[in-house]
């Protein structure tokens, strides 16, 4: 009796690009823990974008053929426009977005799809993806960076002549304007965007033509193939070029820092909208209430910028501790780079749409903030500085004004309340045109210098931050 003649299928038959060294197919759980498609499929069209470009060379240097190459552009385009429109039919077998690619590519066009990755490996190709598509991001973070600067101009542009306490170590020292409390953002979100500027330009090299690690066979020209992708410089080391990851941590770190800056925000947002302080009011569709008590209304959106800071750090360090003892070149670590770059652009990108978007509705409460400056004690520093320009060295002035001050306070009076009498039992150096300069506006208006409150120089900085703006 014949007995039928069992084969064992080898991964060569599983489809997979690299199956033919193996006997058997990849395990079940293998493929479920390394597949990475799910993540890198939001690199699709740099990934059709880089294997275009990546046709055209080939074709350049005649390892394609000019029908070869028209073919195979023609197909990318196809598989382009599935995916653009949510028609791409994924399969169990795909391990990444590339071989995806790949794979629906061959379906269109037949065998002559595997000669797209002639002369290349995945190693350099996804280093091409992921700086094509941070060049993108980059671009999009800076410009919705500009849009908040100038929400926050708008802001301050219309309480420009609102005074409000500036503080240190969270007490109340000196009055400022409200519009120069803002513009500190602005300044803090510019130097955001410098960093953006600043990580585009050294990711903004052209990986392709580095093979696995050291380089291909192909007399691929490799500035050719920058110049169809926008690249004005090729990578110098092949081994570099696959391994290198700086550019995200780069990235990841401005992300940090800019995210930093808008939680320092969302703390005073959340400070300045309690009972306690009561500065602005944040607008109902931006705040939730609370399922107990039905009198509250909760600062969530200003809160949880505050708590997905953390996560940003958190995917910084991510990055780090993956790259810290990588040896070179590429190891299958570097798979788990996307996941923290993604969430950390996404986590950017989501915080500041929707505090940009707070910001424009936001209401200052002007009342408020002028009773906040009843207080004489934020007039210290200018009876000090008084005393010096009537030519008492500064840490005696400064010694004298701090006995004013107690002696007010143990009276439970205003610094301002004082009579000169009062004052002058401290100082004979004090005459009666002190009380001219103890004033809030008088404080502000005397800070002409770069930099400080004094309204002309607020007005001054937000010209030319608006005209930079425009």
């Amino acid at each position: 009796m014949a007995t039928a003649k069992r084969t064992r299928r080898t991964a060569a038959d599983s489809g997979k690009a690299w199956g033919g060294r193996f006997r058997e197919n990849t395990n079940r759980l293998v493929e479920a823990f390394t597949v990475s498609v799910a993540v890198d499929r939001r690199l699709y069209a740099h990934d059709i974008r880089g294997s275009i470009a990546h046709c055209h060379t080939l074709g350049k240097a005649r390892v394609l053929s000019p029908r070869e190459t028209k073919t195979i552009v023609r197909g990318l385009i196809l598989v382009k426009a599935e995916l653009d429109r949510g028609r791409f039919k994924f399969t169990p077998h795909d391990e990444d977005i590339h071989m995806a690619i790949e794979r629906r590519l061959t379906e269109l066009i037949g065998p002559l799809g595997g000669k797209l990755h002639t002369g290349r490996s995945r190693n350099d190709q996804v280093a091409l993806d992921i700086r094509l598509y941070l060049r993108d991001r980059l671009d999009r973070l800076t410009e919705q960076c500009a849009e908040f600067q100038r929400v926050l101009l708008a802001q301050a542009h219309a309480n420009l002549p609102i005074a409000m306490p500036g503080y240190t170590h969270l007490q109340r020292a000196q009055p400022v304007l409200f519009a120069h409390h803002l513009l500190a953002y602005v300044e803090m979100v510019e130097r955001d965007k410098g960093r953006f500027r600043d990580a585009k330009a050294r990711l903004n090299v052209m990986p392709l033509g580095s093979g696995a690690l050291a380089g291909t066979n192909y007399p691929v020209d490799r500035r050719y193939t920058a110049k169809l992708l926008g690249f004005p410089a090729v990578t110098a080391n092949s081994m570099d070029a696959v391994s290198d990851r700086d550019f995200m941590i780069e990235t990841a770190s401005a992300l940090s820092i800019a995210m930093m800056h808008l939680s320092r925000l969302s703390e005073e947002l959340i400070l300045w909208a309690s009972q306690e302080f009561r500065f602005v009011e944040l607008p109902d569709a931006f705040c939730t209430g609370s399922s107990m008590m039905p009198q509250k209304k909760n600062p969530d959106v200003p809160e949880l910028v505050r708590g997905k800071t953390g996560r940003v750090y958190g995917h910084l360090m991510n990055l780090l501790v993956t790259l810290k003892a990588l040896p070179l070149s590429y190891n299958r670590d570097l798979q788990e780079d996307k996941p923290a770059l993604f969430d950390a652009l996404d986590t950017v990108e989501a915080s500041l749409n929707v505090v940009t978007a707070l910001m424009r509705r936001l209401k200052v409460n002007r009342d408020v903030l002028a009773q906040s400056l009843e207080s004489g004690g934020f007039l210290a520093t200018e009876l000090a500085d008084y005393l010096v320009e009537r030519g008492v060295p500064f840490r005696e002035a400064h010694g004298i004004t701090g006995r004013i001050v107690r002696s007010a306070i143990e009276q439970k009076r205003e610094l301002t309340d004082l009579s000169l009498e009062e004052l002058r039992a401290f100082s004979d150096r004090i005459e009666r045109g002190v009380f001219a300069r103890l004033t809030v506006s008088a404080a502000i208006d005397r800070k002409r210098q770069i930099g400080g409150t004094a309204r002309g120089r607020v007005e001054q900085r937000l010209k030319e931050l608006e005209r930079a703006l425009r």
